[in-house]
Formats: structure tokens, C-alpha cells, sequence
């Protein structure tokens, strides 16, 4: 599996760094991380849930940061096995750089994975997607907590049926569109 994608977070190339390198804002950050610990220097131990498909494991593994060129680049290096799910391991290059617009940053990702098990029988097309929806939601994640967890916050208030923002994800949103709608059609 490869996975490039670039992001323009909304903060200068310092601070980008220094919260891709601090695990308190990751964790809250990657979709089911359960934690994140230091392992020795520049290297993790992580353990975390994801659903692939029909297959929904517990995962547990390493990541080390290598080739460090602060504020710019890193190599992180990672494996995880999830029991009868299977394994995954591979690396990802992330790149930062001034934003075209002022107090921005370029970040640019490559990943290659290789996965094995249950992951690998469920096909390429499956792994590829549940990769790009856990990718797109860290990076949801990650600029609202760049721009100081106003997202979040806003996500977790009692909207006006009393659900938190918790229970529902993006189907609460649009439970909420749906809402408005029918009261305009009143």
C-alpha cells in the first residue's frame, strides 16, 4: 500500500514540528489510540484499534523517528501485529515547509505499508480506504488542535436534541442539517 497526500495546517513550520513530536496531541489526534509511549529516544510504543472492513482488531506496535532534520523532515519506521487480524509494518516520510499563505505549513507525506493476515485476504482496495478515512480524520483532528481545539470543542457540546458530539460523528452533523430542514419546512 503507498499513501502521498499534503496538508496546509494552519500554524508556522515550528509549531507544526513541534506538535507532530508531542505524544499528549497525537494520541488525541490518531483514530483509535488508545496509547503512545517512549520507548527509548525518538522511538514509541503504540497500541490502538482499527476496523478494517469486517476485520476490527487491537493493535499493538513500535514506531521510531529516524533520518531527523528538524523543523523539516523524518522518517518514522513502524510495525504492529493485531493477532488473528495480522500485521502491518512499513515507513512514512513527512516533509514540512512554509504555506504558501502566512503562519502556514506545507506538511507532504509518503507511506508504504505491507500488511499481512486476515488485513492482506480482505483486499488492497479495503486497506487503501480505511488508510485514507484514518489519515483524513488525524489530519481533522490535527488542525483543530493546532487552531486550539475549537473543533473539538465545538464537537463535543450538547447540540439542541441533547446528543453530544461524541455519539455521533458525522452522521450527527448531518442529523443536524436534517433538523434544520425540517423546521424550515414548518
Amino acid at each position: 500500500m503507498e499513501l502521498t497526500e499534503t496538508h496546509t495546517l494552519p500554524v508556522p513550520q515550528e509549531r507544526a514540528w513541534e506538535a507532530l513530536n508531542d505524544t499528549s496531541i497525537l494520541k488525541v489526534c490518531i483514530p483509535g489510540c488508545d496509547s503512545i509511549d517512549a520507548d527509548g529516544e525518538n522511538a514509541y510504543n503504540v497500541a490502538m484499534t482499527a476496523a478494517v472492513g469486517p476485520v476490527k482488531a487491537r493493535f499493538k506496535g513500535r514506531m521510531e523517528l529516524t533520518n531527523i532534520d528538524a523543523p523539516h523532515t523524518y522518517t518514522i519506521v513502524f510495525e504492529g501485529q493485531g493477532g488473528a487480524a495480522g500485521f502491518s509494518k512499513g515507513t512514512a516520510t513527512v516533509n514540512l515547509e512554509p504555506g504558501d499563505e502566512a503562519d502556514t505549513t506545507k506538511l507532504t507525506y509518503s507511506a508504504n505499508a505491507q500488511v499481512g493476515g486476515k488485513l492482506a485476504q480482505i483486499g488492497s482496495r479495503l486497506v487503501d480506504g480505511a488508510a485514507r478515512k484514518i489519515a483524513g480524520e488525524f489530519f481533522k483532528r490535527f488542525g483543530a488542535q493546532l487552531q486550539g481545539g475549537q473543533e473539538s470543542q465545538d464537537a463535543a457540546a450538547v447540540d439542541e436534541n441533547g446528543n453530544d458530539g461524541d455519539s455521533g460523528g458525522e452522521g450527527q452533523q448531518k442529523g443536524k442539517k436534517s433538523w434544520t430542514a425540517w423546521i424550515s419546512k414548518s
